[in-house]
């Protein structure tokens, strides 16, 4: 076992240095300072890809994220100095677009952090009122499998449509002991959380993913943001697939690949299977045994009626605009931080109207909530830097180029190969937000706004920058995944991939018949490729399943 692991460090190692040797060699001489009109010698080609995907491979083999985000910045800082150690560490720290202090001082991000700490807060707030726990003995009546404890994370996370980052905390904190009862595995309950927080919100019409799509549909091309969002779902083929694919895969107990061995793990009691217990130190919460149901219900419907509110609020209803019109207008995360700030207010005011807790403990629980939260915000901080370096490094110009290019060939297979370089630029850089609002406008200029090529094609972009997101090791969403299930990180990632990447196959061949149908008859016929990829995914969950219990029944050793 030593040798191996000084194996891999070497090869590690190895690796590092002879990537940065290359680096050096393949951009020499470039000059030591960056003026206003500097550009990286490699702007705008495939090496834009290289930080991120260095950062994922890393993390995927040294199973350690910080290093490998690490690691990934100073390649792209490198790329972008052209070698120039001076320019490179000022890029990684200062640049205005990349830089490590600027990416923690934009108005976007620093809400982002607000809004997790806050909602972190809350979470703890609720299970030292015992309302998680009154939920826990309640459910306990209601649920009496494992298959029902599943359902239930599910539907949970389905209901709780409005972020997806506080879906991954809430679902996370209320059920976690419910799935423990049941012996599901941490890499398991993950996955049921992760698969039900962006693939909800990107199909809920009232959501902040809503508006985020709504801003990305140009304005020059006359076609209204949230309508056309609307038109989308019933094309969202790997969103619906995968909420499909979460009750097939519950209800046939269709496990395979990693996930299979940490639910046959977990059967047997160790929930964890490999890896470290990054939660494990938390500290302990004090909790109430005698909270009531409302004390968790209470806050939850709280919030999601203030985001909805101050989502109409900050698009404008109170000055005369219409609620459609109000929805497409809105900012998100001025409303997801005014909507969070609310319900702390509203929760205090009723744990201290109850007496469920005193007023210092509330306020300690607060910051209990922000401690818990340190480990994923530091990831969340590398992975805005790593996708700085990649924007610095033109990645957007680079898929530009190549949507472009494979656009003005043959137009039916334009959804699929939207879908996965939407994928794939999602998985490289972490962000479904930034990759759909990269890819949008190029899809509106290849389509005229009322073709159904149009809607199919947007959808296709919605649909894989989700997928890539759900994949990616260095996607908030991902992260904030592990952080609810409590369940090592790269556990997740690796167990979670086959099954993004069956719902993925299925939703590209899906986009190719939409494409191929659309093209040819420009109608709502294309919606048949929806039910198709549905059956496609059963299918394959059906062989898989079979192959794994013959496998198992041919080796008795593995059951």
């Amino acid at each position: 076992m030593k040798e191996m692991t000084k194996t891999r460090k070497l090869l590690v190692n190895g690796g590092i240095v002879l990537l940065l040797l290359a680096l050096a060699v393949r951009t020499a001489g470039t000059p030591g300072t960056a003026g206003e009109d500097y550009a990286a010698p490699v702007y705008g080609t495939a090496w834009a890809l290289l930080p991120p995907l260095v950062a994922i491979l890393l993390a995927l083999v040294t199973k350690e994220v910080y290093s490998a985000l690490f690691t990934g910045i100073l390649v792209g800082a490198l790329l972008y100095s052209g070698g120039n150690a001076e320019l490179a560490a000022n890029t990684m720290l200062y640049h205005p677009d990349g830089g490590l202090v600027p990416a923690l001082t934009d108005l976007s991000h620093a809400g982002i952090l607000v809004v997790v700490t806050l909602l972190a807060s809350l979470v703890v707030v609720m299970n030292r009122s015992g309302g998680a726990y009154a939920f826990g003995k309640w459910a306990e009546k209601h649920i009496h499998s494992r298959v029902g404890a599943q359902l239930a994370v599910v539907l949970m996370g389905i209901m709780i449509f409005v972020d997806d980052g506080f879906n991954c905390l809430t679902v996370g904190s209320v059920m976690r002991p419910i799935t423990d009862k049941y012996k599901v595995s941490r890499a398991k309950f993950a996955y049921l959380i992760d698969a039900t927080a962006a693939p909800v919100c990107i199909i809920a019409p009232i959501s902040c993913w809503a508006a985020a799509v709504t801003y990305a549909v140009p304005g020059e091309y006359h076609i209204n943001g949230f309508q056309m969002f609307l038109r989308t779902i019933p094309y969202n083929l790997y969103a619906l697939g995968t909420l499909f694919m979460l009750v097939m895969v519950t209800v046939l107990r269709a496990d395979y690949g990693p996930m299979r061995v940490h639910e046959k793990n977990a059967e047997k009691g160790d929930l964890f299977t490999s890896g470290d217990r990054p939660y494990d130190e938390t500290e302990q919460e004090e909790v109430s045994e005698n909270g009531r149901i409302s004390n968790l219900v209470i806050p939850v419907a709280v919030l999601i009626v203030s985001c909805i509110a101050f989502m109409a609020y900050t698009g404008g209803i109170l000055s005369g605009a219409g609620l459609i019109e109000s929805f497409s207008e809105a900012d998100s995360a001025r409303a997801l931080v005014m909507g969070s700030l609310f319900t702390i207010l509203v929760t205090l005011w009723l744990y201290w109207n109850r007496g469920v807790m005193k007023f210092h403990v509330y306020m300690e629980s607060l910051a209990a909530g922000f401690r818990s939260m340190c480990a994923p915000m530091i990831i969340l901080i590398l992975s805005w830097n790593l996708s700085g370096m990649t924007s610095l490094l033109g990645a957007a110009d680079f898929i530009h180029g190549v949507v472009e290019a494979s656009a003005g060939r043959l137009e039916m297979f334009v959804p699929c190969v939207v879908f996965l370089i939407s994928v794939f630029l999602a998985f490289a850089t972490g962000t479904s937000w930034g990759t759909f609002t990269i890819l949008i406008p190029i899809v509106c200029a290849i389509f005229p706004a009322e073709s159904e090529m149009l809607v199919i094609s947007i959808s296709a972009c919605l649909s894989g920058a989700v997928c890539g997101d759900h994949c990616s090791p260095i996607s908030d969403t991902t992260i904030m995944s592990s952080a609810g299930a409590r369940c090592d990180h790269i556990n997740h990632v690796t167990t979670q991939l086959p099954y993004a990447m069956t719902a993925a196959a299925a939703s590209a061949a899906g986009y190719l018949l939409a494409g191929v149908i659309g093209y040819r008859t420009n109608s709502a016929a294309a919606l048949a490729a929806t039910p198709v990829t549905l059956i496609l995914i059963v299918c394959v969950l059906i062989v898989l399943r079979t192959r794994e219990r013959r496998r198992e029944g041919l080796s008795p050793a593995s059951r």
